[in-house]
Parts: C-alpha cells; sequence; structure tokens
C-alpha cells in the first residue's frame, strides 16, 4: 500500500483486519517512524485500534524502504495524493513517481492497483508507462474508493458497492477474493472497463457536491420567501425519487474530495469539448455558501468588526474529523479578521490542525463553552454531537449578548426565542 493518508492508512489495515499481510509505505519518515510506535496521523474514529491491533499482530508494516515492500508484493495499491493544480486539474505527479519507483521492484504476477482518484485515461497511461519502463505488460486495475472521512471504516468494511476497472478476467477474480470478506451481505462487486470505473468515482462524488449545492440555494430562497427549509426539506424527501441524503442544508462542503472534483471533472469536460454548465454552477454555488455566515454577520453587528468579539464553534469541514482543508469555518475566520473582529474558536479535534495555519491570530478555548464566553454572536460551522445541547442559560449568561447563527441547522428556531436568545439557521422560520 503506498501511500498511508485516509486512503491508504485506512485501506491496508482493513486488508490486514481481514487476514492480509500489509506493508504500507511512505516517503515520509517521521509519519512512517509514528506508525510504528502507534501514532496515528489522522483523526479517523475505530482507527487507531485496528492499526495497533495487526502491527502487533505482524500483518500490518509500515517502511520507506521500497525494496522492503514491493517485490514480494501479488497488489500493489498506489494510495497517494492527488491534489488540485493551479488549473484545476488533478496533479498526477506524486502517482507517477509511484509508478517509477514501483517498475523496476515489480514481481511479474503483480497487479497494479490505481486506489487514488484519478482522471479518466490515467490508468491506460500508467499501464503504457510501466510497459515502457519494464519492458512488458503489467496488469492494472481500477479500484476507487468511496470512503466518509468519519466513517471510513465502516465504509470499507461495509461498502455499499466495490468498484474494480480492470482488462482481463484473471485480474478481476484476484480483487474479488481480497474484497470477498467485506461482501458478505450480498453487497454488489462491480467490474467495468478502466475509463468507466474512473468515471464512477468523480460522477458519484460530483453528484453529491450537486445535491448539496441544490439543497443550499433552495435554502437561501426559503428564506427570502418565508418558507422552512426543513418542512421543505422532508416534503420532498420522501420522494424515493429523491431521498434525504445529502439534502441538509449548511455552509458549504470542504474537505479533500468534493471541492477538487467538481474541479478535475469540470477540466475533463472542457478538454473534451464540453461544456460543464451544472458543475460550474455547484462550485459557484458552493463557494457562494461559504460566505453566507458572515454576511448574516455583519447584518447583526456591522461592516466594521473592530472591539468585536465572535466565537465559532466547530473549524473541521464535517464532524468526526480533523482535516481543515477547504473547511467553510476558514472562509468565515478570514472575513471576521479581516473585518477587525476578535476571534474565539473551538473543535473538538481540528483545533490544532487550525492553530498551525493561524497561531496567534485567534483565541483557542479549551472548551465550548470557553470559546463563547464575551462574545457578542456565536457561528456553528461544524455539527459535532457535542454542540447539539448546550445549557442554553449559561451560554446565555456568557456571551456578551445571546446571538447564535448557526451554519448547520442544530436548533428549532422557536425553542431558541423562548431561551430569550436571537438565532438564525440556514433557509429556517419561526413559523415551520
Amino acid at each position: 500500500m503506498i501511500g498511508t493518508g485516509y486512503v491508504g492508512l485506512v485501506t491496508g489495515t482493513c486488508f490486514a483486519e481481514s487476514g492480509n499481510g500489509v506493508t504500507c509505505l511512505d516517503i515520509d519518515e517521521k509519519k512512517v517512524a509514528g506508525l510504528n510506535q502507534g501514532v496515528i496521523p489522522i483523526y479517523e474514529p475505530g482507527l487507531t485500534e485496528l492499526v495497533k491491533r495487526n502491527h502487533a499482530a505482524g500483518r500490518l508494516k509500515f517502511t520507506t524502504d521500497p525494496d522492503a515492500a514491493i517485490p514480494t508484493a501479488k497488489c500493489v495499491f498506489i494510495g497517494v495524493g492527488t491534489p488540485q493544480g493551479d488549473d484545476g486539474r488533478a496533479n498526477l505527479s506524486a502517482l507517477f513517481g509511484c509508478v517509477e519507483t514501483i517498475a523496476p521492484r515489480l514481481a511479474k504476477d503483480a497487479i497494479v492497483v490505481i486506489k487514488s482518484t484519478v482522471p479518466v485515461g490515467t490508468n491506460r497511461k500508467v499501464a503504457a508507462r510501466l510497459k515502457e519502463l519494464t519492458g512488458r505488460d503489467v496488469d492494472v486495475a481500477s479500484n476507487p474508493e468511496f470512503l466518509k472521512e468519519g466513517a471510513a471504516v465502516d465504509d470499507f468494511t461495509k461498502p455499499d458497492r466495490v468498484v474494480v476497472g480492470t482488462l482481463r478476467p484473471e485480474v478481476t477474480e484476484v480483487l474479488h477474493d481480497l474484497y470477498r470478506p467485506f461482501l458478505r451481505t450480498e453487497r454488489p462487486f462491480l467490474s467495468m472497463g478502466w475509463e468507466s470505473a474512473e468515471m464512477t468515482k468523480y460522477v458519484a462524488n460530483c453528484l453529491l457536491a450537486t445535491k448539496i449545492s441544490f439543497i443550499n440555494e433552495m435554502a437561501n430562497l426559503c428564506e427570502r420567501v418565508g418558507a422552512d427549509v426543513n418542512s421543505v426539506r422532508r416534503g420532498i424527501g420522501h420522494d424515493q425519487r429523491i431521498g434525504f441524503s445529502f439534502l441538509f442544508p449548511g455552509v458549504g462542503y470542504g474537505g479533500s474530495c468534493f471541492p477538487k472534483d467538481v474541479r478535475a471533472l469540470m477540466r475533463v469536460a472542457e478538454d473534451t469539448g464540453v461544456e460543464p454548465r451544472i458543475l460550474a454552477a455547484v462550485d459557484e454555488v458552493n463557494d457562494r455558501q461559504k460566505h453566507v455566515l458572515f454576511e448574516k454577520v455583519k447584518r447583526h453587528l456591522g461592516d466594521d468588526l473592530s472591539g468585536k468579539t465572535v466565537a465559532v464553534w466547530g473549524l473541521a469541514f464535517k464532524p468526526r474529523t480533523d482535516d481543515i482543508r477547504e473547511a467553510p469555518a476558514l472562509v468565515l475566520i478570514d472575513a471576521l479578521l479581516k473585518a477587525g473582529a476578535t476571534v474565539q474558536v473551538h473543535d473538538p479535534v481540528a483545533e490544532e490542525n487550525v492553530r498551525e495555519q493561524y497561531g496567534d491570530k485567534l483565541i483557542y478555548g479549551e472548551h465550548h463553552y470557553d470559546a463563547a464566553r464575551g462574545a457578542d454572536l456565536l457561528c456553528i460551522c461544524t455539527e459535532w454531537n457535542e454542540f447539539r445541547n448546550p445549557d442554553l442559560d449559561f451560554l446565555k449568561h456568557t456571551m456578551n449578548a445571546p446571538v447564535i447563527l448557526d451554519g448547520r441547522n442544530l436548533f428549532d428556531p422557536a425553542d431558541m426565542a423562548e431561551a430569550g436568545f436571537t438565532y438564525e439557521g440556514i433557509g429556517l422560520s419561526a413559523g415551520g
């Protein structure tokens, strides 16, 4: 398993948990040393216990030495990052760097499996490059991941489906055997061509992002016309053609997948002469949605926030992760600081990552009540469970003014009004 980020570490660990011998390879010596000592570099519920158990059992190893990992491997999974480049396209330099590294070390019957999210055509290019480097045809398979941060272990061990792209049925069978322990509840194993598998990953993420941007735009419209988006959401969600998944309005999506994948597929479309109108709108709506809370702040406190203190609960882009990449909270914080506000923040697990980025520009609360102390206004950006049932009497007396702008619609407006708070969510109305 090449790469020990979210995808590589979860995948390698879960394969080891099902009885396979797995060696995880990474160029980061500090990370590998930490993993060998039981230090997990990411926050992912349930992962630490699995890593420690399988490492202790000898099924899971970590190394920086490709000679210790590649030559004996039947399957070589590549799970390195493919970040967004300056032009919006996926940057594949790390992936093709891996190809150069593994080529001279591959066993003759080894299968190279691309787990990274890659543009359509990448598996074909990898196969061609491996043939150039080895002088023979190397089996290459596409195996896109569908893991949600914060639920990655469950997603891997209880998948909705497993997708593989292969050219030979023998390769398909090897991967089917590898995944068989996770498919005992009749979850489908879907085999297709390289391009179809690559496209499946992008289309899945882009469709989910589309649902988020759509309900966010409808929530903003609900505010203008006096409707309540929660009532509307219930009204449409019970239609089985629509459903409730990803129809929760908020302050926009973030993380390492949806933003870059939407933009990467836009570039693929443009490169093939297709105008990606829907994808462009999804990206634009999401970017605009990340500024909604700040616009609400200005309506309450004015454009100049000098002398004002604003609290922010939740910094990660979603709960159950410490990932702050493209997090809506950071867009809000940047705008608050630029307007002169003092910003007090709290997040259960992402605070240290934010501290590395902002240093002493922010005031960090050990508890979410600490962040709210003396605040003129509280903004909620991440729906951590510990934020859902605050002591409202205590919170009201802790804050300078009982004003809450809720970017995740955690509370009922009528209940908040009864408790003495000025409360605004996203697309909510007091009447329902």
